[in-house]
């Protein structure tokens, strides 16, 4: 019983920790950098849905979740990262054979090419609550916990 307990309780804090690190925010309490560096960089973003993580701002759009491009900025408006939805079918042929070797059976819930600000391109693909992370190649770079 104490085990349970224990798992209960650990789970129960593992969902307030992640909430507390992205925290839904209304349009009008995004500075006015971030919404304007938003509205230069990407002219076409509609029906944005607002973050704050990490003291960072992220912007989400399109598709059918509303979550298929998400862009980070500083709240000085300066770009951090720009992550878009791609199918795990999408992923480098490279990342494709890791998840296959390394969590056999288990689907990949999201997967996403990730530009940040300096150019560099990674790949993420979500397993089972774990974000493993690829170069622009398919090669592992590194897995964690969402959020991490």
């Amino acid at each position: 019983m104490k085990t349970r307990s224990f798992v209960y309780t650990t789970a129960a804090a593992m969902l307030i920790s992640t909430a507390a690190l992205a925290q839904k925010v209304k349009s009008s309490l995004v500075p006015s950098a971030v919404a304007s560096a938003l509205k230069s960089k990407y002219p076409q973003a509609a029906n944005v849905t607002w973050e704050k993580e990490k003291g960072n701002y992220e912007a989400n759009w399109g598709g059918k979740s509303g979550e298929d491009m998400s862009v980070v900025f500083t709240p000085t408006g300066a770009f951090v990262e720009q992550v878009e939805a791609v199918s795990a079918t999408a992923l480098p042929a490279a990342a494709t054979a890791y998840l296959k070797s390394h969590y056999s059976g288990k689907k990949v819930s999201e997967a996403g090419r990730v530009v940040d600000a300096a150019g560099k391109i990674t790949f993420e693909a979500e397993v089972k609550g774990v974000v493993v992370v690829f170069d622009k190649k398919g090669s592992f770079v590194k897995a964690g916990k969402e959020n991490d």
